[in-house]
C-alpha cells in the first residue's frame, strides 16, 4: 500500500545528534497499523520504501505518542539531493514493504 502525504521538516535535537523529521499523520497511520498488523520492528517500527522527488530509498517509520502517527526520518543524502530544509514542506510517497 503506498501513502502520499505533505509534511513540514522539523529538527530533533538531542544527545550528540540532530536529525530531520517529517510527520506522518494520524489518520494515515491508521491504515498503516491495519495494514501492518504485528509486523514491527525495533520500537515498533516498520520498513518503508520513501520517496520525495526523485529520491527513492529505503528506511523505517517509528510510531510517535505525541502525535498519533509515525516519523520518517530524512536522511542527509536525501535532503541535499532534494535541496530541503528544515521548515521545508514537502510531499513524501511511503509504501509498506510486508
Amino acid at each position: 500500500m503506498r501513502y502520499e502525504i505533505e509534511a513540514e521538516v522539523w529538527l530533533w535535537t538531542g544527545g550528540k545528534a540532530s536529525w530531520r523529521f517529517v510527520t506522518l499523520p494520524p489518520e494515515v497511520c491508521h491504515g498503516i497499523r491495519r495494514l501492518s498488523g504485528p509486523r514491527t520492528g525495533g520500537w515498533g517500527s516498520l520498513r518503508v520504501a520513501a520517496t520525495i522527488g526523485a529520491t527513492t530509498w529505503r528506511t523505517s517509520i517509528f510510531p510517535d505518542s505525541k502525535s498519533g502517527g509515525f516519523l520518517l526520518p530524512l536522511k542527509a543524502e536525501v535532503r541535499q539531493r532534494e535541496r530541503i530544509a528544515t521548515g521545508d514542506v514537502v510531499t513524501v510517497a511511503v509504501e509498506i514493504e510486508l
